[in-house]
């Protein structure tokens, strides 16, 4: 059974907020932009065009204090996830935006077109918010650059396509000390104890080479 969870996270996860209790829903918003036309001997017909973006919101809560029922160990204040949300927004770049269920998936960075939130009375401090997400497409603008051809004066134009950005991790590694499992590499590396199988599995390491590994072996990190 796999693990009903919300990840987001910004710069190549250099910052990762895993919310600490589930959201009971996810509204996911998918739309077309087709238009109608009225032609002559026809009546009307639509014109399809690419779909929308698609758009993702859900409410949520962070807690002021240990329920039974977080999903995550590593509680923070709740105003520590106010201050990381309104400074991904003020940043006016995308994160990603992860959910994983057992009948759905979904990986994509994302901007934050909206957030709210406000203190629940009596609670001692949980916070209720409210987050709108908008799926991010990668774009690069194309570059002009005018060069002079001949003595006729005429100019030529010609245009140089800029790399595409991406939000993809660079490959990292980390070379094992003494002491070292893959269990406390993923938790001090990835912020995680239990991604050690991720580790485990990108490395082509063996169950029966888990308790003898090499100080000084270079693992890749996913």
């Amino acid at each position: 059974m796999r693990v009903y969870g919300v990840e987001l996270s910004f710069n190549n996860k250099a910052e990762v907020l895993q919310l600490p209790i589930n959201p009971s829903e996810i509204e996911i918003s998918e739309s077309g932009q087709g238009n109608t036309y009225d032609v002559v001997g026809l009546g009307q017909v639509n014109v399809i065009k690419d779909r929308e973006l698609t758009e993702y919101s859900f409410s949520g809560l962070f807690p002021a204090q240990r329920y039974n029922f977080l999903t995550t160990k590593d509680l923070l204040h709740p105003v520590e996830y106010i201050k990381m949300i309104d400074k991904w927004m003020t940043t006016k770049k995308p994160i990603r935006f992860i959910f994983t269920s057992d009948t759905y998936d979904i990986n994509t960075p994302a901007s934050i077109e909206s957030f709210t939130w406000k203190e629940v009375a009596g609670s001692g401090g949980d916070i209720e918010y409210d987050i709108k997400l908008k799926k991010y497409v990668f774009y690069a603008a194309k570059k002009i650059v005018k060069q002079a051809t001949n003595g006729g004066g005429k100019v030529q134009q010609k245009t140089k396509t800029a790399a595409r950005p991406n939000d993809k991790q660079k490959p990292k590694t980390y070379t094992m000390v003494a002491g070292d499992t893959l269990w406390k590499v993923a938790k001090t590396k990835l912020g995680d104890g239990s991604r050690w199988k991720e580790i485990q599995k990108l490395n082509g390491i063996k169950d029966f080479e888990l308790k003898k590994l090499p100080v000084g072996k270079v693992l890749k990190l996913p």
